[in-house]
């Protein structure tokens, strides 16, 4: 079976690729669309504190999500993943995710009605094929590096979610937001703790991101680490346990930028985004230190 997709107004920020891409999975034959570039049709903004970076609403071409084209999903089981994964699937891959199809469209379903990736991207497709990837690559083999790719597969799907939420405040869009920044949260925990023991092929993560204008690379995967500990860490309600996550990611920032120099390998914004980050970090734990009573010595970063 064959989808040559659907004309329709979203036809002017994106194309479909001449050529089907046949479903490892449930052998649905599609043709994945990709966003066109030039033209004037993305305005960069500004990057914001969880290094994303915003794009101003154009008057010409409307309002564009570039992170709604990054994965490639069949529309007809929901498969989904990044294109140079999406057909490299083993047979046990294949049999635990063919098995899941009817799970994966319960779920969109749910959350978002009955949209449909035969039509063009658009915000809550995009949403949703964030989504879609996080419980897809949760059954991916090690070399595709399944951890570091969810990491940043659930922040564009918590980003994307709080978009929706802002649109459509009646809807539970926040709390969905709310459970992929803490998704994000362990998994670049995880991630830390694979870069340093090899588990997974670092090279095979591809784009570290967050976002896809800029790879920060290892340091923005420290970075990541510390404003989601800011964000959601501080949201631990076992207070030594929660100060235990402040320091331990304190001492990350320390190392990495303690000495203040910085390096044609570390980005100036970078630095001056950590700074403030560790500037917080050390007047919570002064807030809650005084409160338990333990002891707090803060490190600066000079």
């Amino acid at each position: 079976m064959m989808d040559n997709g659907k004309e329709g107004t979203q036809k002017k920020v994106s194309f479909r690729q001449k050529n089907p891409t046949k479903c490892p999975i449930c052998g649905f034959e599609h043709f994945k669309e990709d966003m066109l570039t030039g033209g004037g049709r993305l305005i960069a903004g500004k990057l914001t504190d969880e290094l994303r970076r915003m794009y101003d609403k154009n008057e010409k071409w409307g309002k564009i999500y570039p992170l709604a084209y990054y994965l490639q999903v069949c529309p007809n089981c929901l498969y989904s993943a990044y294109p140079k994964d999406f057909t490299d699937v083993t047979s046990e891959e294949a049999e635990k995710l063919g098995k899941t199809t009817q799970a994966r469209i319960a779920s969109v379903k749910k959350f978002l009605g009955n949209i449909s990736f035969k039509d063009d991207r658009n915000l809550a497709l995009g949403a949703a094929s964030y989504l879609l990837a996080v419980d897809c690559y949760s059954f991916r083999r090690k070399n595709v590096a399944p951890t570091f790719k969810n990491a940043v597969c659930s922040i564009r799907a918590a980003w994307l979610f709080g978009d929706m939420a802002k649109d459509m405040p009646e809807k539970p869009y926040e709390k969905i937001s709310n459970f992929f920044y803490r998704k994000a949260y362990g998994f670049y925990q995880e991630v830390l703790e694979l870069v340093q023991t090899g588990k997974e092929p670092v090279e095979a993560a591809g784009h570290l991101g967050p976002d896809t204008d800029k790879n920060w690379g290892y340091e923005g995967i420290l970075y990541m680490v510390a404003i989601l500990t800011l964000k959601v860490g501080v949201k631990e309600t076992d207070i030594t346990k929660r100060i235990e996550n402040f320091e331990k990611t304190k001492r990350y920032l320390s190392r990495l930028f303690g000495s203040g120099k910085s390096s044609k390998n570390k980005p100036g914004a970078l630095i001056d985004m950590t700074r403030d980050l560790y500037d917080k970090m050390n007047q919570m734990l002064a807030e809650w230190t005084t409160g338990t009573g333990e002891s707090e010595t803060a490190t600066p970063v000079e």
